[in-house]
């Protein structure tokens, strides 16, 4: 299973808009949060470098 283009750059631009609020309400403590905001830090480095890059 893929992700289709448009989808890679859609998830690309929501890794990067997503903010501390958002993954803070999302957990269940402090450090919960930390490691998803972990995460999506290297869901956003394996987009880059597959060529989704959002400015």
């Amino acid at each position: 299973m893929a992700l289709e283009p448009a989808q890679a750059l859609a998830l690309a631009q929501f890794v990067k808009r997503v903010g501390w609020s958002e993954i803070r309400g999302n957990a269940v403590d402090d450090d919960e949060a930390y490691t998803m905001r972990d995460a999506l830090g290297f869901l956003a480095r394996a987009l880059a470098e597959a060529g989704y890059a959002p400015r």
